[in-house]
């Protein structure tokens, strides 16, 4: 039993690095001493969860309640904690401060290992109905009873959601091959397992119990896959000459969302692999209609006007994410489901198929209903390809995306079985999705808002870091403003995310939690900014503006690096 004592002293050692090769190594010293039934737990913890997202299970536990329990454990006032805290910044470092100067000490104490903090988190996270939140609290402060000043920094981090190591997924399957191969041998094998179900703590577990299941690691219905991520590239030309012969299907600018059934129970999974059955029963009715017993597949949600007999645009199709008025909403915003990708029918797993193969299957399966098979040709030449992409601008879409015939489903993968190709490559190259990691205060005709603007960043995955690209001081509405501060106001920190590069400082950094869609004129070299530093000069973007906050999408599915510097690059040919 690996006591939280040790859980604890590795990541206050990792805090303190921030080379991800010394990260690993940390870790799988971690991971050698525990077993399998521990393994899971400790990567869950790295990860800062108690469960994969899909499984909904969200700790909830709010500051003013955490002030509490760590002003009644240590024996101090509310306001004394209150104060600290707003020195600090940090309420896991002012936990442990007061757990250092308790004016009281339990009668007795429970030893805590692995098993120990997780049955608690799990409680605390479970906890639901009247009197949840009291009762949240009381968990916590038994935790904190029996905690030591370290213990208590992490136990209090995590259960606000704010563990923030820097520890990325990557550096948790390096260390987890490292652990029992002593090198990163595994480490393709292990990410393919976690790709197509999206949940590390399982892979990991079966891992240490039967580590020749890996490779074998099959789709499963109700364990969600990591989507599929494509490449862009900027003519029709291009996109010929890269893949020949391709699948070119018309791009909607609508909610991604992977359906599974199985039997009668189906489930609804956004991009970010939250649950959303519950936010579309017209959906899931559809669904359950199909003949199939068992099947997985993907399909683009919009929202459909039908006295206009024209699709609504995103954030209009967004309004059907909600909690209340769910029935209602459903009538005055119907949407239709354009199915485009087949994982899984009954047993099956057909990741491995070609997209061609996949296609032939779905195309057996749809129309039906609300649910409608994607519009898809075959194209062999850019002129046709540029036909299709005029056609699917004027119709008000994004453009088109271009699929490689022989590619099988590349899970969690940005590759160039599927290329997009969106908008005229002319003034402006296209948008960029970006992870807010600041913002600004108003000034001037501003002022009254407090909120003038946002830091940018998009993510380089071979460094597995995020880098600053933009500093966004226009496109806001005063409704988007207002909501931005309101938003960001409760996500902001002292101190910048342990996996952001930068060089300049806003007002107030934030958690890495929101995405926005940013367009702008051009792409050039700043000493201000971090996303592709060379010779101290970095890729920024110039004039953007914010066109939507996309709460679909997830910070691990914003613009690369590397699709920043294939932009710069397209512009000045």
């Amino acid at each position: 039993m690996i006591p939280f004592s040790e859980v604890a002293e590795v990541f206050a050692e990792i805090e303190t690095r921030s080379g991800r090769l010394e990260m690993t190594d940390i870790l799988a010293e971690l991971f050698r001493k525990a077993d399998s039934k521990e393994i899971g737990k400790l990567v869950y913890f790295v990860q800062g969860i108690v469960a994969p997202p899909y499984e909904g299970i969200d700790l909830g536990m709010g500051e003013r309640f955490a002030i509490e329990a760590i002003a009644f454990s240590s024996g101090h006032s509310k306001k004394e904690v209150e104060d600290y805290y707003k020195e600090s910044g940090d309420l896991g470092l002012t936990a442990e401060h007061f757990g250092g100067k308790k004016k009281q000490h339990a009668l007795s104490t429970a030893e805590m290992d692995v098993h120990y903090i997780y049955s608690a988190f799990l409680k605390i996270a479970k906890t639901s109905g009247t009197g949840s939140s009291e009762l949240k609290k009381k968990y916590l402060i038994e935790l904190l009873n029996n905690s030591t000043p370290l213990e208590a920094r992490f136990i209090v981090r995590f259960v606000l959601g704010r563990l923030r190591l820097g520890v990325g997924d990557p550096t948790i399957l390096d260390a987890l091959s490292v652990a029992k191969k002593e090198d990163k041998s595994w480490r393709e094998p292990l990410e393919r397992a976690y790709n197509i179900c999206a949940d590390m703590g399982y892979v990991s577990r079966i891992y240490y119990e039967d580590e020749s299941q890996i490779p074998e690691f099959k789709v499963q219905p109700f364990k969600p896959l990591m989507p599929a991520l494509a490449e862009r590239l900027a003519t029709p030309e291009e996109i010929i000459d890269k893949i020949g012969k391709c699948g070119v299907e018309k791009k909607y600018d609508g909610f991604r969302l992977q359906c599974h059934k199985k039997g009668n129970e189906v489930r609804l999974y956004s991009r970010k692999l939250e649950d959303m059955t519950q936010m579309f029963p017209d959906v899931v009715a559809a669904i359950r209609k199909l003949k199939k017993k068992e099947i997985i597949f993907e399909a683009e949600a919009l929202a459909y006007n039908t006295k206009q007999q024209r699709f609504y645009p995103f954030q209009q199709t967004m309004q059907r994410r909600r909690k209340h008025g769910i029935e209602e909403a459903s009538k005055e915003l119907p949407l239709n489901l354009f199915c485009f990708d087949i994982m899984y029918l009954d047993e099956k797993d057909l990741t491995g198929k070609s997209y061609k193969e996949r296609r032939k299957v779905l195309e057996k399966i749809f129309p039906e209903d609300i649910l409608k098979l994607s519009e898809m040709a075959l194209v062999g030449k850019p002129e046709k390809l540029e036909e299709i992409f005029k056609d699917s601008l004027g119709k008000g879409l994004e453009g088109i995306m271009a699929k490689d015939l022989n590619a099988p489903y590349t899970a969690g993968k940005r590759k160039f079985a599927w290329i997009k190709l969106k908008k005229s490559y002319g003034k402006a190259v296209d948008t960029i999705d970006g992870v807010i990691v600041g913002y600004y205060l108003g000034k001037g005709a501003r002022a009254e808002f407090k909120f003038g603007g946002l830091l940018l960043a998009v993510y380089n995955p071979d460094r597995g870091r995020f880098e600053t690209v933009a500093k966004i001081g226009s496109g806001f509405t005063e409704e988007e403003m207002t909501l931005l501060q309101e938003m960001l106001d409760k996500i902001k920190t002292k101190e910048p995310s342990r996996i952001l590069d930068y060089r300049t400082e806003p007002d107030f950094w934030v958690e890495l939690k929101y995405v926005v869609e940013v367009a702008f004129d051009d792409i050039t070299l700043s000493p201000t900014h971090t996303c592709g530093l060379h010779d101290e000069k970095g890729y920024a973007l110039r004039f953007p503006r914010l066109m939507s906050l996309r709460e679909d999408k997830g910070i691990n599915e914003v613009t690369t690096t590397k699709e920043v510097i294939e932009m710069y690059d397209l512009m000045r040919k």
